[in-house]
């Protein structure tokens, strides 16, 4: 590893990934003997260079155990992570095989189909660098990867909607936090909107993609890749933005707990700033005819994602009259947005989906819109 150096600039916050790798490398360093140190030496990849990164607790726990113990803290920025205690186990294992064995515990996300854990790549490669070069020589390390509040939190995001359940996904593609209710995030998307709408090519069409998930979900239902640009939680600018810069139809498509806030004229959507998806779906319930103890359930319900599922057990024909109307008051009300700022005018829809990664409903132009970016691939 290079030598320790101090960050240039005060860290903005490291994301789970950094969290995970430095409560496994504490969990090495008791599994081998060393005393305890409340922080670790991490090369952390992306960006280059080794820093020293906080743990909480490191100790052996006999039968060939040890703990490591982090805390998240995510910088300044708004985070779902913050505070999240991680939990590495570590133990050797004995015969031939892979290096490193990964075993998900409580509260880490697994994927559906196969139950591995749900690690990115940049995860995978922080533990490579930083646990391997101190292996003895022949010898195999066994992780149980355990966040106790995982499970919880793991509601409050799309992650099941990608075929990750139990607990929160191990991802991030670097080591900074790149928060979606920064400004900053706000300027990197308007920069690339504007390369966007400059390549050659452009002819006004434009995918905004409601977070990282749908990046992914996105072209497997036939929407061309290079209209897609993913969008933080700055909706609000960004719409004003691409019309400005001369987007005439644009596709909001995202998942159905987030962009429901926009019906409620809610365009900075980071929960932390502004949630009010309850009180939008049991208002927009009761113009579809919903009342006492529907709409009760509906408010009381845990998710959007919930309150919908119950809501289209007991009756389906309002629960997609509710759907409809919640795709159609999107519409209106980014129209209603642009127009406010003075923008010119533009075609924008709205396409929803649900956990299962079905599209459970499009506004009006949403469907049209849907129609002709699936034939121009």
């Amino acid at each position: 590893m290079d030598s320790l150096r101090p960050p240039s600039a005060p860290p903005r916050g490291f994301t789970l990934p950094v969290w995970l790798a430095a409560a496994a490398r504490a969990a090495l360093g008791a599994l081998q003997g060393e005393p305890f140190n409340a922080a670790v030496p991490l090369e952390l990849l992306q960006p280059q260079g080794v820093v020293p990164v906080p743990v909480r607790a490191a100790a052996p726990l006999g039968d060939g155990l040890a703990l490591g113990e982090s805390c998240c803290d995510p910088g300044e920025g708004l985070d779902l992570t913050r505070g999240l205690v991680v939990w590495v186990l570590a133990r050797w294992l004995p015969g031939d095989g892979p290096w490193l064995q990964l075993q998900p515990g409580e509260g880490v996300g697994v994927h559906a189909a196969t139950g591995a854990a749900c690690l990115s790549a940049y995860a995978q490669q922080l533990l490579e660098a930083n646990l391997r070069p101190l292996l003895p020589a022949g010898r195999r390390l066994g992780l149980t990867l355990v966040l106790p509040d995982g499970r919880r939190l793991a509601e409050r995001t799309s992650n099941a909607a990608f075929g990750v359940v139990d607990g929160l996904a191990l991802i991030g593609t670097q080591a900074e936090v790149q928060a979606g209710a920064d400004p900053d995030q706000l300027a990197r998307t308007l920069a690339a909107l504007a390369g966007r709408v400059a390549a050659p090519g452009f002819d006004g069409d434009l995918v905004l993609v409601i977070g990282e998930n749908g990046l992914d979900l996105a072209p497997r239902l036939g929407l061309p890749p290079q209209l897609l640009l993913k969008a933080g939680n700055w909706l609000g600018p960004v719409l004003v933005a691409a019309a400005e810069a001369g987007v005439q139809r644009l596709l909001l498509f995202g998942y159905q707990g987030k962009l429901i806030k926009l019906a409620g004229g809610i365009f900075h959507t980071h929960h932390h700033l502004a949630d009010g998806r309850a009180e939008v779906l049991t208002a927009l319930a009761a113009l579809e005819g919903a009342t006492g103890s529907t709409l009760e359930a509906l408010h009381g319900a845990a998710t959007v994602e919930a309150a919908l599922a119950g809501l289209e057990q007991h009756d389906p024909d309002l629960a997609a009259r509710l759907r409809a109307r919640i795709a159609a008051s999107i519409e209106s009300r980014c129209q209603a947005y642009l127009a406010s700022h003075g923008a010119p005018p533009v075609a924008v829809g709205a396409a929803l989906f649900d956990r299962g990664r079905q599209v459970r409903v499009c506004s009006p132009v949403g469907a049209e819109l849907m129609e002709r970016f699936r034939g121009a691939t």
